[in-house]
């Protein structure tokens, strides 16, 4: 590489200059129960109160939420049974159970790193312990870029 040369010459793995759509699954994907209700749903379909027995800490509000905007975006399907009372039951569609291996992919790149990150943290507290934590006790705050610590005025 010359002296002169300062331009990145790989091609980045991933672009999105454009609307490519991702901001619309990272929406979905990014709150805090989808994936959960995903995951149970991957090993087949499921009535209501046993999802909000599976998914650990859901409220019923959160669950038929959830739910919802997954059956929105096409990756659930809801099947009303003419029973009485009557019967729902969620399962994944084509498209959900497509997007199943990426998770799985998430899930095993948080287990391989798991460890990795707790040592990041405690490091990264054990560092900042002196500077966000004091600052939240004592009422000052975080000045600007350079990290200084000011009072409150």
């Amino acid at each position: 590489m010359s002296e002169g040369h300062t331009e990145v010459t790989t091609e980045p793995l991933v672009s999105c200059a454009e609307d490519c759509g991702v901001r619309d699954v990272q929406d979905r994907l990014g709150d805090k129960w989808s994936v959960f209700v995903v995951v149970e749903l991957a090993a087949g379909a499921r009535r209501f109160r046993e999802l909000q027995r599976l998914v650990t800490g859901i409220s019923q509000r959160m669950l038929t939420l959830t739910l919802r905007r997954l059956e929105r975006d096409g990756l659930v399907s809801r099947t009303v049974y003419p029973t009485t009372p009557p019967q729902v039951e969620y399962a994944l569609t084509e498209t959900g159970r497509s997007m199943t291996h990426l998770i799985k992919q998430l899930v095993d790149w948080s287990l391989d790193h798991r460890a990795v990150i707790a040592r990041s943290r405690e490091q990264w507290d054990a560092r900042d312990a002196g500077g966000a934590m004091t600052g939240a006790m004592t009422g000052t705050t975080r000045g600007t870029a350079t990290g200084t610590t000011r009072g409150t005025e």
